[in-house]
């Protein structure tokens, strides 16, 4: 193997907090497959596809909008709605607020990655500039499922189908896999491998900018949040929890990563046991650029603003 790859090997399982791990393409006697063998076919149990999307027959009807409320317990919620201003829509929970544009006339879905709680709904309409009123409000009471249902499900940020090619693709590198572990790490290797920063989107990208996965795995290139939103919908299609985070890295780039829950085992980095049923963070776009490991695996430098 060459001295390049070995050294991004390296770097990749440090960067997803594991120092070993079997590899999904090895065969039990360690040996290189012969061109002509069959893909390995692996024990790794894909459950069912976890959908999220607006149903017109069990929505509200607000006069301001439509709200559907029947995937509450599920994670998330949709909302249709049109006017003729710009509209975003506002969810909050205890002290926790986000704001989200929400596009005339087009039925969106958003989390409630806030856990189970009281939730205020607000619809928010432009009086000029950055200056907004509210036209509607409502709460509800939310009791999900379990703690992950919204990081399962695709939303507004993390945008995909059944039927996405990401969705395909991962599905595809899962089934060579055995466990959850072996999965992140298979989705994680393919997108450092294939994926690419893209300087110039980054310099013009505009605000309000919303990733499309499978653009970004058509083109093979995106900034980082585009890299967040595809590592997200990969995983969560596969029933890997994993959150798409934005903050600052060393408190003045701003950046976005993900962050992903292995059930099955905890995993041994360099320094540190990383703890069993607990979020890892993954630094994919740094680590497709070639960034030092030390920095991926130091906490100290990140700080979370939003989670989707």
């Amino acid at each position: 193997m060459k001295t390049q790859s070995i050294l991004r090997r390296i770097l990749v399982l440090l960067s997803v907090t594991v120092l070993t791990f079997t590899s999904c393409a090895a065969n039990d006697a360690g040996d290189s497959p012969s061109p002509s063998a069959p893909p390995k076919q692996g024990t790794y149990q894909i459950p069912e596809f976890q959908d999220a999307s607006f149903h017109a027959d069990l929505a509200e009807d607000c006069g301001a909008l439509q709200l559907d409320a029947s995937g509450l317990s599920q994670g998330y919620v949709a909302v249709r709605a049109e006017r003729d201003s710009r509209m975003k829509f506002q969810i909050i929970c205890g002290e926790t607020k986000y704001n989200y544009d929400l596009p005339s006339g087009q039925e969106t879905v958003f989390p409630l990655n806030m856990g189970s709680g009281s939730y205020t709904f607000r619809l928010m309409e432009q009086v000029s500039g950055s200056k907004y009123a509210c036209v509607w409000s409502g709460s509800r009471q939310v009791t999900m499922d379990n703690e992950f249902q919204p990081f399962l499900r695709p939303s507004q940020m993390v945008n995909y189908n059944q039927n996405s090619d990401c969705v395909a693709k991962s599905r595809e590198l899962a089934s060579r896999c055995d466990t959850d572990a072996e999965v992140a790490s298979a989705v994680y290797d393919y997108l450092v491998e294939h994926i690419r920063y893209d300087k110039q989107k980054a310099a013009t990208v505009q605000s309000g900018y919303l990733p499309s996965p499978d653009e970004t795995l058509r083109t093979g290139k995106g900034i980082c949040f585009d890299y967040a939103a595809l590592a997200a919908g990969m995983l969560r299609s596969v029933g890997i929890p994993c959150k798409l985070i934005t903050g600052y890295v060393e408190q003045e780039t701003y950046h976005a990563w993900n962050s992903f829950y292995l059930k099955e085992q905890g995993w041994i980095t360099v320094e540190i046991q990383a703890q069993v049923n607990s979020w890892q963070r993954v630094d994919i776009t740094f680590a497709a650029g070639g960034t030092p490991a030390d920095r991926l695996t130091n906490d100290s430098l990140y700080t979370t603003r939003y989670v989707y």
